[in-house]
């Protein structure tokens, strides 16, 4: 069976040079090189892998991975929101504009390691928010909420090529909203904010978004479209994310935390979110950056 290994390194990384790649794939069988961007991605087609390939990847500054060489396209995308669509956690921005964000990042960062039930987590954070104007949303999302690089491209590229995008997350909808409408995505799923009177009443409009409803998700669309699980990936980077992760054909953890990153398929840890393109085999050149 025909297999594909992917290597990518971030390109500002000059310690890797293509005699690098080369060398990978002289020590795989029956290999050849299709470069996906140069200095920056590579397909290595080969038909058995080797321990000595293994360990040259691993002493490599790249993420990789490697998978069968048919069917590697995906038509369903499911998508974390904080800390992988985007660069922040929202909820410790808007911590940090009631003056709590020291507080409120420690239980976000235990939650997301999978030391606290994430619900108990959600409620306890929201709590300490209430009496928060709600216009400092509004300030949070213009001056603290930044894309991730490669968002746009992955989304635009998905879409363009027939793909599903959802965005489903353990935030707030006041933000998925406005980030799948900056991105592209098809649908966004979160939690809502309960407001009364202009101010965070410090609760959470039940049912909660946690990782049931990640996964929920995953297989409603996946049923509702007609796909195998070998047309989905879904990307994360915390506790909450493993079982939408477990449940796709390719599930990535992004620049996440220790227990995503057992969980997941491969982990991106230097790279940025191009990276789920360059895995499905697009090449640079065939990247749509959306909107």
């Amino acid at each position: 069976m025909r297999m594909v290994l992917t290597i990518i390194v971030n390109p500002d990384n000059t310690l890797i040079k293509d005699h690098d790649i080369e060398k990978v794939a002289s020590s795989l069988q029956n290999s050849e090189i299709i470069p996906l961007s140069t200095g920056e991605a590579w397909d290595i087609f080969f038909d058995t892998k080797t321990n000595a390939a293994m360990s040259l990847l691993h002493s490599l500054e790249a993420d990789w991975y490697i998978q069968k060489a048919n069917g590697r396209r995906k038509k369903l995308l499911l998508a974390d929101m904080d800390s992988t669509i985007i660069t922040v956690e929202c909820i410790d921005e808007l911590a940090d504009f009631a003056g709590i964000k020291a507080k409120v990042s420690v239980i976000t960062e235990a939650a997301m390691r999978g030391q606290l039930d994430f619900s108990e987590a959600l409620r306890e954070r929201v709590a300490l928010l209430r009496g928060l104007d709600e216009t400092m949303l509004n300030t949070c999302y213009d001056t603290r909420v930044t894309l991730t690089p490669g968002a746009k491209d992955l989304i635009g590229t998905m879409t363009a090529n027939g793909g599903y995008t959802a965005l489903v997350s353990g935030g707030f909808t006041y933000f998925t909203g406005r980030v799948a409408d900056e991105v592209g995505f098809d649908l966004h799923r979160a939690n809502v904010l309960e407001i009364e009177n202009g101010k965070l009443t410090g609760m959470v409009v039940p049912p909660i978004c946690d990782a049931n409803t990640k996964l929920a998700t995953l297989k409603g669309l996946k049923d509702k479209r007609g796909l195998k699980t070998t047309d989905i990936i879904a990307v994360g980077d915390g506790a909450n994310d493993i079982p939408m992760i477990q449940a796709a054909g390719l599930g990535i953890a992004y620049h996440a935390h220790p227990m995503a990153e057992i969980a997941a398929d491969t982990s991106i840890k230097h790279s940025d979110l191009t990276a789920l393109l360059f895995f499905q085999g697009y090449k640079r050149n065939e990247f749509v950056c959306s909107n």
